[in-house]
């Protein structure tokens, strides 16, 4: 387990106190990490400890770990990247509609912003943890470089289930933990963006609650928003879009015809069932679905429309689903017979006990951190084609990243033009991440962290440390 501050003699940060950065302090290495002198010529990696399985932000090091070996990223810049720019914890009290007072633990953490502001959503789960925050954010800083747009990498979240909440109370908690971060995010500090538990109405509560702190309208301030408050054509769709691309050229890759090419999809909110419908009118047969309640399979294939609609519109439970064949668990449902698997749900689906039992030749991460670090070499040793969470669910901070120039420029791109450029900017970043594992002779997921740790390396050397 990394050695927090608080663990080390350190005051965990509380209210409006900011852990500040960490980079280069002793007390963020493990007991048996040590950094060696340094010599002319020779080059040293701390090693680390194999992480736990579960711990999302431990597999995240190890990824990075193994990413910046292969790069032979010197010292400095290893410590600097690794750890976060900044981190805060909130505490957030909340009048309830029965009249009690409740108070809510938050965060907000900053990975970097060596390429440009912070970029990450805003998470509502009861199981939200510090440490998945911070993976999230790191995550944040590997996904925008890999497809090479200008923001930095950041998240929130708050501990709370939205499901058991008001709409006024989600909307005091939203407005309370923005005017608590009002000078931590902005357009050019750290742009937020719906997540888990949060959707384009609470971006236009966080984006109302700056522009009040601001004294000015700052639409810029989140993506993921209304479209009639600035949001972006095509945004709602863009994850599941950046996903279908990839499965496309994945497909390309290995020679495999679409028509017919089975597929199950872990997970069916906004990712999942967004791929989903994509795929199915693209000519994807659509054999699987899961939600939090259950998964369904029948190998004759799914109609995603009805199924969406039965879900969205009905408000029904997607096992009840009239024609949806086997119900199983959600889990189980990844590991059905079929040539594309997309785990679209949370963190750690597939792992060392169960990643012998995937049957996909095509593994496309919708999700963050699906696959635990101990999974990847079972996944590898079976051929199995993978295409990375930070390249995978690309689609959706690209499409942020066209909400943020449009709401900047004031000006607002046709639908189709969106989703053109997203295309040009998935079909370049899997051709890159294709070409990097092959001159480095690695797997797609270190081959994506290589590629994108070496671009924000090269543009920390080109700013140079401020000091």
């Amino acid at each position: 387990m990394p050695a927090g501050p608080e663990k080390a003699g350190f005051a965990p940060a509380f209210d409006r106190r900011v852990a500040g950065s960490s980079r280069g302090r002793s007390f963020i290495l493990r007991a048996n990490e040590v950094i060696p002198p340094r010599y002319k010529g020779e080059f040293r990696m701390p090693h680390a400890p194999m992480p736990e399985e579960m711990n999302v932000y431990q597999n995240a090091e190890a990824r990075f770990e193994v990413a910046a070996n292969k790069l032979g990223l010197e010292q400095g810049l290893y410590r600097y990247l690794k750890y976060p720019s900044k981190e805060i914890t909130l505490y957030i009290p909340i009048g309830m509609d029965n009249g009690t007072l409740e108070v809510f633990t938050g965060y907000r953490v900053l990975h970097s912003t060596v390429r440009g502001p912070g970029k990450g959503g805003i998470r509502f789960a009861p199981d939200v943890s510090i440490d998945e925050v911070r993976a999230l954010a790191t995550w944040m800083t590997w996904k925008c470089a890999v497809v090479n747009i200008p923001f930095g990498g950041a998240k929130g979240g708050v501990i709370c289930d939205p499901r058991k909440m008001s709409r006024g109370e989600l909307e005091r908690l939203t407005r309370r933990y923005t005017a608590e971060l009002a000078n931590w995010l902005g357009p050019e500090r750290d742009v937020p963006a719906p997540d888990v538990g949060t959707n384009e109405q609470t971006m236009a509560w966080v984006m109302d609650t700056y522009a009040m702190h601001v004294g000015q309208a700052t639409t810029a301030v989140v993506t993921g928003k209304p479209i009639e408050l600035g949001g972006s054509r095509g945004r709602r769709e863009a994850t599941g879009r950046g996903v279908m691309i990839c499965c496309d050229k994945a497909l390309d890759k290995l020679g495999i015809k679409k028509e017919g090419c089975r597929v199950v999809v872990q997970g069916f909110g906004n990712v999942g069932s967004m791929a989903a419908e994509l795929m199915h009118k693209a000519g994807y047969k659509i054999i699987g679905l899961a939600d939090i309640g259950g998964g369904l399979y029948n190998e004759k294939g799914l109609d995603v429309p009805k199924a969406i609609d039965w879900v969205y519109t009905q408000k029904k439970p997607l096992q009840d689903f009239p024609g949806g064949g086997t119900k199983m668990s959600s889990r189980d449902v990844l590991f059905q017979p079929c040539e594309i698997a997309i785990p679209a749900a949370i963190e750690n689906q597939i792992t060392e006990k169960n990643a012998n039992q995937v049957q996909a030749r095509i593994l496309c991460e919708g999700a963050n951190g699906p696959t635990t670090w101990q999974a990847d070499a079972i996944i590898d040793a079976k051929g199995v084609f993978t295409v990375p969470d930070i390249l995978g669910n690309a689609g959706g901070v690209t499409v942020s990243y066209f909400e943020w120039v449009q709401d900047r420029q004031g000006f607002f791109w046709r639908e189709s033009e969106v989703n053109e450029r997203l295309f040009d900017v998935m079909d370049n970043a899997f051709d890159e991440v294709v070409r990097f594992a092959g001159i480095h002779k690695v797997n797609n997921r270190i081959a994506a962290y290589m590629l994108a740790i070496d671009r924000v390396a090269s543009a920390l050397k080109l700013r140079g440390i401020y000091a």
